[in-house]
């Protein structure tokens, strides 16, 4: 089978490089003072879509023996995977030419960053697209679930890099991000409900293919994958980040964190590094989470026999 963790590692650094750079260019259309969580958006964007691009060209399956073949895909328009290598080399050039701009100190125009998040947005559901164009044979694949599911990961994890970066960098920008603190609130709770949606739609798969989505649903709750599942996807990936989240929100509210009376600078200190902590705990956990996802969907899903 030529899907395998590569491929989902490739399908995770497209997702988080989608969401980095979406994250950066907002930043900057926005106009929040955030410039290291500007400048993580540019790094990320590209050095995490083209690491897993090189992960396709080398898997060692397809493409480390003549790694040229993976090139000659783009002759063939009538594939699902020759538009993706032309979206995510579109997205490279757009979200490169935006790095370069800004290490060279240079605004970065508005309209390359409105371009670069649409094409984000097209990297982000290319990835659930590139599995849904092979649902007749792994029914878990959906066409119509995993695109979506893919394009919120992809939010929920780009998002998570560049505010990890930018709080280890630079915390006091952090604390900025506001769209990137109500995502990790959000997003995930979205996520559950599409992965919930996604074993639903499985798991009422009639025909010939019904066999196979039974035991790809079973493999995934209470199979060989289940702990994966469970604990890395569910309970470390969706549950942890919206726990985290509420607790670094409520200690940021709380009297201690706003400093107010005597002895304010020492009482403040010791909630401001809690919440911290927090925040970089929930970010670690959204990445673990958006890393399972994928490899629980390309590794669980059961092809369907048919009957020669």
């Amino acid at each position: 089978m030529i899907w395998d963790e590569l491929i989902a590692a490739y399908l995770f650094l497209a997702g988080v490089g989608a969401g980095a750079f979406a994250l950066g260019a907002l930043v900057r259309l926005t106009k929040v003072d955030a410039p290291a969580a500007s400048l993580a958006g540019c790094v990320l964007g590209p050095a995490a879509v083209m690491v897993g691009i090189l992960l396709l060209v080398f898997d060692a399956r397809a493409g480390l023996m003549n790694p040229l073949r993976f090139f000659g895909l783009v002759a063939n328009l009538q594939s699902v995977m020759a538009w993706g290598v032309l979206i995510l080399c579109a997205f490279v050039v757009a979200s490169g030419l935006a790095l370069l701009l800004t290490l060279m100190k240079r605004r970065v125009p508005a309209a390359l960053d409105v371009v670069g998040i649409v094409l984000a947005l097209c990297v982000a559901g290319y990835t659930g697209v590139l599995l849904g164009d092979a649902q007749v044979a792994f029914p878990l694949w959906s066409m119509v679930v995993l695109p979506p599911l893919f394009a919120v990961s992809a939010a929920s994890t780009g998002f998570a890099a560049v505010a990890l970066a930018t709080q280890v960098t630079a915390s006091d920008q952090a604390r900025r991000l506001k769209v990137a603190r109500k995502a990790g609130l959000v997003l995930p709770v979205v996520e559950a409900v599409l992965v919930a949606a996604l074993l639903l739609v499985t798991s009422g798969t009639t025909g010939a293919a019904a066999a196979a989505a039974q035991a790809t649903v079973s493999n995934l709750i209470s199979g060989a994958f289940a702990p994966a599942f469970w604990v890395g996807l569910v309970a470390i990936g969706l549950l942890m980040p919206v726990a985290l989240s509420l607790a670094e929100m409520r200690g940021a509210s709380s009297p201690a964190a706003s400093g107010a009376g005597a002895g304010a600078g020492a009482t403040a200190e010791a909630p401001a590094g809690r919440a911290r902590a927090l925040a970089l705990a929930e970010k670690a956990c959204v990445l673990v989470g958006g890393f399972m996802l994928r490899y629980l969907v390309v590794m669980a899903a059961i092809p369907v026999t048919f009957a020669g």
